[in-house]
């Protein structure tokens, strides 16, 4: 069933101004009309990805978020630190929408058969400003999902299964044999997780808390090493001699941990050494940084000899780098095994106007382990819990 779009729809954007604050909004944009290869999508659900928290935010302490306006058209002000205003440089005073990927139905479609083919059906898109209530993309930006599945289970179709995806292709495209994962006990950890499992690679999962181990465990994973306990290091250049896992993607970013994983797996390779260098191991050892979950400076001691790498991945350079062809290959893999391997679990869903309230956005800006948000942007919003 489809139906005619109205002329505009509600859409969360964010602005960092020049004078040192972020403002948050809902603002009335036009729905386009669409043009011959693209598609309008009603957006049944979005997710909140770490990426999009990092546009929704940029560099703004949070702790200084004042409310204002409506509850159905709320207002959200903050400050931005003076000493992180330079990184900000790139988009002052730009209003910028927010929201990688999502999902709903397509309600109109320009006049190419590929496009008409879409018509009336639930797709997962993206391409940004999906925190939008319509959102005009291009038909090669559509994923037509499944019959039976629903928008909140395909919002999370791209950023984390294909993130995923890109970790197993990078291994195997760089002669590593397995790989290492932290922050393993997240959406995408635990995706990665079933990958592995179902394509015979072993993985070192690395995680903050002792549940957080036992909740991998008990996904099947076999390594599982808890950066918290007294021997993580032992334990994790154990698990690494055991997989002899020389690559490493790692989503903390600040702090130890990446020097920590290059040091144990320049120990894990010596404990087979035939002799002994002082250049350390001849065996390449790879770190690569692709998120910030702590944003303080990255630390690390070169004890890892000299065939190492530390640097960052992102999901679209690689894809763009695989080609389309490539990269179609993995979308067709993330659409057939979408209640599966690719399944997300989501903690709350969350209208526009919630996803604006001070104390839903203390709760999703937490990142926590399996309290992952979904805005239903066509979703009324609740009423406000009252103490």
């Amino acid at each position: 069933m489809t139906s005619t779009p109205p002329r505009s729809g509600l859409q969360l954007r964010s602005i960092v101004k020049r004078s040192g604050e972020l403002e948050l909004s809902l603002v009335d944009v036009p729905v386009p009309a669409p043009a011959a290869d693209e598609v309008v999508i009603r957006v049944e659900a979005s997710p909140i990805n770490p990426s999009d928290i990092g546009l929704l935010f940029g560099a703004a302490d949070m702790s200084t978020a004042k409310a204002s306006g409506s509850a159905d058209r709320p207002v959200v002000t903050a400050t931005v630190p003076e000493k992180l205003m330079r990184a900000m440089a790139g988009r002052l005073d730009e209003s910028m929408a927010v929201g990688n990927e999502g999902a709903g139905v397509v309600v109109a479609a320009g006049p190419s058969p590929a496009a008409q083919a879409l018509l009336g059906r639930t797709v997962a898109a993206i391409g940004g400003a999906m925190y939008s209530q319509y959102r005009c993309v291009k038909v090669e930006q559509c994923l037509p999902l499944p019959a039976g599945t629903t928008a909140a289970e395909g919002a999370s179709c791209f950023v984390n299964p294909l993130t995923a995806l890109g970790m197993v292709e990078t291994m195997r495209r760089e002669g590593h044999r397995a790989l290492v994962h932290t922050a393993a006990a997240s959406n995408l950890g635990q995706m990665l997780n079933r990958i592995c499992i179902a394509d015979g690679i072993a993985l070192v999962n690395i995680v903050r808390r002792p549940d957080q181990a036992k909740l991998l465990r008990e996904l099947g994973a076999r390594h599982v090493c808890d950066a918290s306990a007294p021997g993580f290091a032992d334990e994790l250049t154990e698990a690494l001699a055991t997989t002899g896992a020389t690559l490493a993607f790692d989503a903390i970013g600040g702090g130890r941990l990446a020097g920590q994983i290059l040091s144990c797996m320049e120990a894990a390779i010596n404990r087979t050494a035939k002799e002994y260098s002082r250049y350390g191991s001849s065996v390449h050892k790879q770190v690569y940084i692709y998120g910030g979950l702590d944003m303080a400076p990255t630390e690390f001691v070169r004890n890892f000899g000299m065939a190492w790498g530390m640097g960052g991945w992102l999901l679209f350079p690689f894809l763009q780098k695989i080609g389309a062809a490539e990269a179609q290959k993995l979308r067709a893999r993330v659409a057939a095994e979408l209640k599966t391997t690719f399944a997300s679990h989501y903690s709350k869903a969350i209208s526009l106007a919630e996803a604006l309230r001070l104390d839903t956005i203390a709760a999703y800006n937490k990142r926590a382990t399996g309290e992952k948000f979904l805005i239903a942007p066509n979703q009324d919003a609740a009423a406000p819990t009252k103490n």
